[in-house]
């Protein structure tokens, strides 16, 4: 493990921006940015133009780990390059900003309210490029729709059982069961779900650390015991929706939890804007975000 990426992701101020949207999720990211299905006709086409809008955010002047400690990846994007330097070397080479990977292939159909994360028989595979190509840690994602009991311990257990094998390679797994932020029964889903990781924790290997990476909670500090967990090297916050007015309110309110936010932080950029537009519209984004993120007390 790089030491001087692990201090930074443990100790430093500043937020991690999830730019790892994946073939699923990359048409409306694109949208949101201003370019329709329409400028493209195949999914490599596609797969280009948000490397594209990625590029021009990395090397964007206000994203530096100054406040942008790290940065999720999609896997497509770990395997490209920034001008001419293979993506996770330039972002902690040429931007200081500690590079992360999503490594989950999307969720399996809804069962006990939840979504769990499809097979991932190549994981092995993947982990050992990623730790060839300079990657810190990693990102799974899983899905929460209701409080039900089953469904939340099904979804821990499958989350930590990743997480040991992210581990093994000597990676940091950032564990996201996320809890969607419209049910009626969030509060009480979110309950169930810090019960079960502080159960999990148990099982981390001693000397190693794992993060997680949560939806805004109901009730504030809800996951503060998390937060003081020393098996825990962090924990963030995804915005799930929430406008970035909104996540960042929620996120003031929840001591020592910091950002991973991707719709929010990229809300109010444009392919169609000059580039001073669109660093001055990223530096706003990032400042508010970090601002956020580094508040020490309710």
């Amino acid at each position: 493990m790089n030491k001087d990426m692990a201090a930074q992701v443990a100790h430093k101020d500043g937020f991690i921006a999830a730019l790892d949207q994946s073939g699923g999720s990359t048409p409306k990211a694109l949208k949101l940015y201003g370019i329709d299905g329409s400028a493209w006709s195949n999914d490599a086409e596609m797969f280009d133009l948000v490397h594209q809008m990625r590029t021009r955010i990395i090397t964007s002047p206000a994203f530096t780990g100054d406040k942008v400690m790290g940065a999720i990846l999609f896997e497509q994007t770990m395997d490209r390059d920034i001008d001419g330097t293979p993506t996770a070397q330039y972002l902690w080479e040429k931007r200081h900003v500690v590079p992360f990977l999503k490594i989950d292939k999307g969720l399996a159909e809804a069962q006990d309210g939840v979504r769990l994360m499809k097979p991932m028989p190549e994981l092995d595979a993947l982990l050992k490029r990623a730790v060839a190509k300079g990657i810190f840690g990693t990102k799974e994602r899983s899905v929460i729709d209701a409080a039900n009991a089953k469904g939340i311990a099904a979804i821990v257990a499958q989350q930590f059982e990743v997480a040991r094998q992210v581990l093994a390679h000597g990676l940091v797994p950032i564990i996201e069961p996320e809890v969607t932020i419209s049910i009626a029964d969030k509060a009480e889903a979110e309950d169930i779900l810090l019960a079960e990781i502080r159960k999990h924790l148990d099982d981390v290997p001693a000397g190693k650390q794992v993060m997680l990476k949560l939806t805004l909670p109901t009730k504030a500090n809800l996951y503060k015991p998390l937060i003081d967990d020393p098996r825990v090297m962090r924990v963030v916050a995804l915005s799930g929706g929430y406008s970035r007015d909104e996540a960042n309110a929620k996120l003031k309110q929840n001591v020592g939890m910091i950002a991973s936010f991707s719709r929010a932080l990229t809300e109010g950029l444009s392919a169609n804007q000059t580039d001073d537009q669109f660093n001055a519209a990223l530096a706003s984004s990032i400042d508010s975000i970090f601002d956020a993120s580094s508040v020490k007390a309710a």
